[in-house]
């Protein structure tokens, strides 16, 4: 289902612009939806008030919580069933974060990702994107949304672009803080700056040799780093937000001091934040995690070098829930599961 389906239906059922902000409104923040007005009977139409119910509980289906996994450092994953029984992850992040996912499975295939291992299945509609924060803001406050999880942003950017659109403004969540997360599209570079809600953009760089990025990342656009950090740059000169990069950390791969010379030559003097994230560990491949000593050194190198850096715990490293990896537990296709 998508959002504007929806608002089409209750149109169809009686509501006026006034309702449908209100209804939406109260779905979006997880209450039920006749706490859109205090007095339903004497505001809503008759055929929108007897069809609620209905409507709520349909909604309910679009992502139902099949199990959460709490991690020591706050966050929890949680494993989302969607209405025809096809599961993606969200992850509830410390202090208010939520992590979504946007497809069920994804094409781009990234060696190290859990989730590029089974393809695309399918794409998630605006609607389902949402019912995710629903579900997640009844179990906690949620107040910053983060399109990081199963699936790649670009390649479902109409429903994508409609769910942010939806959360910077019925749901009421600040532009920054929504990050639209992507290996990089011009597509994005191109709708992102014409749209009335602006996320934060994250890019998946994981390595400055173009070579080697597009053996990591096989089936992503044909962008080479210094395109992509430029496209990056002048999005974040346009509205204002840093550019996340994102750099999944493996030993051996992409940690050494050519990778860390490049890092500097690329993001020196750029509008940029460098996430350095040690590879979450998954059964069945050879990738492995490099030691957090090693991996703070790096980064402490890198912002002795000017460049603004992060050491990022990936979540749900204790409870083995990278991303992906709930999913094919709960499918039985994991290496020991």
């Amino acid at each position: 289902m998508r959002i504007d389906h929806l608002r089409q239906r209750l149109a169809e059922l009686g509501a006026k612009p006034d309702h449908l902000r209100r209804l939406l409104a109260a779905w979006a923040r997880g209450l039920p939806m006749e706490q859109g007005h205090r007095r339903p009977e004497g505001y809503f139409p008759a055929a929108l008030r007897q069809a609620l119910p209905g409507l709520e509980a349909e909604l309910g289906r679009l992502a139902r919580l099949d199990s959460a996994h709490p991690g020591e450092d706050g966050a929890s994953r949680l494993l989302v069933t969607l209405e025809d029984g096809q599961a993606v992850e969200s992850v509830l992040l410390p202090r208010g974060g939520l992590c979504v996912s946007s497809q069920v499975g994804c094409a781009v295939g990234c060696l190290f990702c859990m989730t590029g291992r089974e393809g695309l299945l399918r794409q998630l509609g605006s609607a389902e994107i949402v019912a995710q924060v629903v579900l997640a803001r009844r179990l906690r406050a949620v107040d910053k949304v983060v399109f990081m999880g199963m699936g790649e942003p670009a390649h479902n950017l109409d429903n994508v672009l409609e769910a942010i659109d939806f959360l910077g403004t019925v749901a009421g969540m600040g532009h920054k803080s929504l990050v639209f997360s992507t290996v990089g599209d011009r597509r994005v570079f191109e709708r992102l700056p014409r749209g009335p809600v602006k996320p934060a953009l994250a890019l998946s760089l994981h390595s400055t040799d173009a070579d080697l990025r597009a053996r990591l990342l096989p089936r992503a656009p044909r962008l080479d780093p210094e395109e992509l950090v430029a496209e990056g740059e002048r999005y974040a000169r346009a509205t204002g937000y840093p550019i996340q990069y994102q750099w999944t950390l493996i030993e051996g791969v992409n940690d050494g001091e050519a990778e860390m010379d490049g890092i500097v030559r690329l993001l020196k003097g750029k509008y940029a934040l460098m996430n350095l994230i040690p590879f979450n560990t998954i059964p069945g491949l050879a990738f492995r995690r490099p030691a957090w000593e090693k991996a703070a050194e790096l980064a402490r190198g890198l912002h002795r070098r000017g460049v603004l850096t992060k050491l990022r715990h990936s979540a749900g490293q204790d409870v083995d829930g990278g991303c992906g990896q709930l999913r094919a537990r709960a499918a039985g296709r994991l290496a020991g599961s």
